[in-house]
């Protein structure tokens, strides 16, 4: 009869030691999805800094003219703008990512990784309408 009390704090220990597992577990995939998110749209860097400097280039070129169109002109600055911020936010939101746990209650790491999804899913989005007006701006 001693005994009972015994296997049933061990049973509840193993129990409780499994949904911790499976926490840590779930935790692994999200960090796995935020990292992905981030990887989706990293390689298009370049490209952000490029069309930049074409749109800069471009409303220079139309300054420079007989009649200047200042509304193209600063249509493109602010398309300039857009995507130096989104540029800026894809390295503000790299620098502060922790992608170590530390002491944190697998909880703890559930949360931040959460908030680190809506992060870099914002990200991701600046980067891709930045590109997307910069393909229909810079066509013409």
């Amino acid at each position: 009869m001693k005994f009972i009390p015994f296997y049933l704090v061990f049973g509840l220990f193993l129990f409780l030691q499994s949904c911790g597992n499976k926490q840590v577990e779930e935790n692994k995939v999200l960090r796995e999805q935020v990292i992905a998110v981030h990887d989706e749209v990293m390689p298009k860097m370049g490209q952000l800094k490029a069309f930049e400097k074409a749109a800069m280039q471009k409303a220079e070129e139309l300054e420079s003219a007989e009649a200047p169109d200042l509304e193209k002109i600063n249509e493109l600055k602010n398309l300039a703008t857009q995507l130096n911020q989104a540029y800026e936010g894809m390295f503000v939101w790299m620098r502060q990512y922790n992608n170590e746990d530390g002491e944190q209650t697998p909880e703890e790491v559930k949360a931040y990784l959460e908030g680190q999804m809506i992060q870099v899913t914002k990200v991701n989005e600046d980067i891709k309408a930045a590109l997307d007006k910069a393909a229909v701006l810079l066509a013409d």
